[in-house]
């Protein structure tokens, strides 16, 4: 595999644009790229995940996506990582074939969650399984039990997957057991593998066990703020650091009592950056007039340090 640059730091989750009517939208692709590295300060992107609504989307629809911010991200973002994972192994294979013919900058895979993993070798050799099909792109496991319901400690996940998937390069930790992270962590000794959080709201726990970075749908609208958390902890000016995730998280405890989810967020990106993110896929429902309205009174009234 050619030498790549370390991903760290931020990664946004990103959100699948649509019209009115429910189609992929396409062109408002470049606009997006734009607003995240322009205005967010985000070079990293994570495409067709949770927040993209992967799962509700076709095979053909993904892989537009997937080709569309290759497209405008070239020479703009850093790392593009193609979410590829299926409920079925032949789909995953298919995209990952896709993502590498793109020349994406990783995949990544969910664990199968209708007919489950009951164990590591199960799951390693469905992840396995898509690997191989990209041979020279890195390979990152997704891990969100909540999700998928497959409770299989990424700690015993990572004894012997380099010689099972060479391409292994880390995880998208999507968990709230910091205690498993930690572990992971202690474990890497040689810095080989990143371990990318993915609880925006407890980032600043993650990244003092050690994470290398963090993937999440807030890096979308407050990804200038979470680096500036970043740069903080980095100094280190913990009670600043300290600051801006309470705040984060005093944000995200309010529209979360609201009901908040994917089509939340998608309101909420659109309102803060003005570009139209549209409705979301059924089963999902549209956010109600009455969330968007406290959600943006809310964030509005929100003094984060830098005097924002």
């Amino acid at each position: 595999m050619a030498p790549r640059k370390k991903l760290k730091g931020l990664v946004a989750a990103t959100i699948t644009p649509m019209t009115p009517d429910g189609k992929i939208n396409l062109p408002v692709i470049r606009q997006y790229v734009d607003y995240l590295v322009n205005v967010q300060n985000v070079k990293n992107v994570f495409v067709n995940g949770t927040t993209g609504e992967g799962l509700s989307l076709s095979i053909q629809e993904r892989k537009q996506l997937a080709e569309e911010w290759m497209c405008q991200g070239k020479d703009k973002l850093d790392h593009v990582i193609i979410h590829v994972g299926a409920l079925n192994l032949p789909e995953c294979q298919e995209m990952a074939r896709h993502a590498a013919a793109i020349g994406a900058g990783g995949i990544a895979v969910i664990a199968p969650f209708f007919f489950k993993p009951t164990n590591k070798d199960e799951l390693v050799a469905f992840l396995q399984k898509v690997a191989s099909e990209a041979p020279e792109v890195p390979f990152y496991y997704y891990h969100i039990p909540p999700l998928t319901g497959v409770k299989i400690r990424v700690e015993e996940l990572l004894d012997g997957i380099k010689a099972q998937i060479p391409t292994f390069q880390g995880v998208k930790f999507s968990d709230t057991d910091l205690l498993d992270l930690a572990q992971c962590i202690n474990k890497n000794e040689t810095g080989e593998f990143e371990f990318l959080y993915g609880v925006d709201e407890q980032l600043l726990g993650a990244l003092a066990v050690g994470a290398n970075g963090a993937v999440g749908s807030t890096y979308n609208y407050l990804g200038r703020q979470t680096n500036l958390m970043l740069q903080a902890f980095a100094k280190p000016d913990f009670a600043l650091a300290q600051q801006y995730q309470f705040l984060t998280g005093e944000f995200l405890n309010f529209v979360i009592k609201l009901g908040f989810g994917v089509a939340q967020t998608k309101a909420v990106m659109t309102f803060v950056s003005g570009i139209p993110m549209g409705p979301p896929r059924l089963p999902l429902v549209e956010a109600s007039s009455e969330f968007i309205v406290k959600a943006k009174a809310k964030l509005d009234s929100i003094v984060w340090p830098s005097g924002d």
